[in-house]
């Protein structure tokens, strides 16, 4: 068995070369973010250096969760580089230790690094793209420009005033807060009877509350109104499951939305991808670590070229690609949520195994 010693050093090496990947990732994510992001809001009344600053950084959260793959995978191709160049692997075979033992820490490692995404950053990130989208409709960016939102923001409601379709060009809050708001009454025999456009709606009890909003009525010129007030019958709860984004809802929270979901007859499919996909991140990453090490192992005993490690990084990539295809199916219902998060971890960690069976043991 492994000494603790060695383990401790390699986990320990894994661990520190992660981290400052990581903060070189976010650095080139953080520049690249804010100016875009600067360049598209700049025009932007209410917008300042300061609040895009502020925006680029809630934002880290989120992007380092769908970048973290990729951080594993250079992070372990790094590590095994470093240690077979420096001839401490070569040193450890000849003590009689297997690639397997002094690969279990980097696993362990991967594993580690998953749930603490899970369970620390995606609660954080969560909470942060809430921020993010509610500072944003603030500025006034709507959809097509800056901001962007997963599904269109289209609700249908029946009230003793008849149908109202409500539409938004952003979401804040869970679906609660609307910019750029929609209200469109129809009568008994489906003619538009009115039109409300408001800058905001915020959904209160038994009501929409509309600021800044301009009023066309059939036949009727249009009439600027400060404030004014919708009736409606949506429960926040429904409206919640209808415009939320998967991601702006934790992972704690995910198993109880996608129960609310269900018991209102919606498609819960979208946050079901989400939560499973989550569950399968630390084995993705185990997975993406045993695919660095087919490629890196055997870097200086048998002279492995830079092709080799090209192809490493090609075939992670493709996992990635086919990870994000499979949540694609998954979310739209083509495939089983379970099914298109677990499967491409599974079968990754099951071909890396293959063939480090095959390298190491013949």
């Amino acid at each position: 068995m492994i000494g603790f010693t060695l383990w401790r050093y390699l986990f320990r090496r894994y661990v520190v070369m992660t981290c400052w990947f990581i903060l070189g990732v976010l650095a080139i994510i953080y520049m690249v973010d804010f100016t875009e992001f600067s360049s598209r809001a700049s025009r932007l009344p209410d917008y300042t250096l300061g609040l895009g600053a502020l925006l680029s950084l809630l934002r880290l959260p989120n992007i380092i969760q769908e970048t973290v793959p990729f951080v594993i995978l250079f992070s372990s191709i790094s590590v095994l580089l470093v240690l077979n160049r420096k001839y401490e692997l070569v040193v450890a075979r000849s003590a009689g230790i297997s690639a397997w033992q002094f690969l279990t820490p980097l696993c362990a490692a991967s594993f580690l690094i998953g749930v603490v995404m899970i369970t620390v950053v995606n609660p954080f990130s969560a909470y942060a793209l809430s921020k993010v989208q509610e500072l944003e409709l603030g500025l006034g960016i709507k959809r097509g420009t800056v901001g962007t939102i997963e599904r269109p923001p289209w609700l249908r409601q029946r009230t003793a005033d008849g149908v109202t379709i409500i539409g938004a060009e952003s979401v804040a809050r869970r679906g609660l807060l609307l910019g750029g708001a929609t209200f469109l009454r129809f009568d008994e025999d489906g003619g538009i009877t009115s039109r409300l456009d408001a800058e905001k709606a915020l959904l209160q009890d038994g009501q929409w509350s509309l600021q800044n909003a301009t009023r066309i009525d059939r036949g009727e010129k249009p009439v600027f109104v400060a404030e004014t007030t919708v009736k409606t019958n949506l429960r926040p709860e429904f409206v919640e499951e209808t415009l939320a984004s998967p991601q702006s809802i934790s992972f704690f929270e995910l198993p109880r939305k996608i129960e609310v979901a269900r018991s209102f007859g919606l498609g819960a499919n979208a946050f079901a991808m989400q939560y499973q996909s989550l569950l399968a991140l630390p084995l993705l990453l185990v997975a993406m670590t045993l695919i660095a090490a087919t490629v890196s192992l055997k870097f200086v005993r048998f002279g492995q070229s830079g092709a080799v490690i090209l192809a490493g990084i090609l075939a992670g990539f493709l996992l990635y690609v086919v990870s994000v295809l499979a949540k694609s199916f998954g979310t739209a219902g083509a495939v089983p949520p379970f099914v298109a998060a677990w499967l491409p971890a599974i079968v990754a960690s099951a071909l890396g195994i293959t063939v480090l069976l095959h390298k190491e043991d013949g």
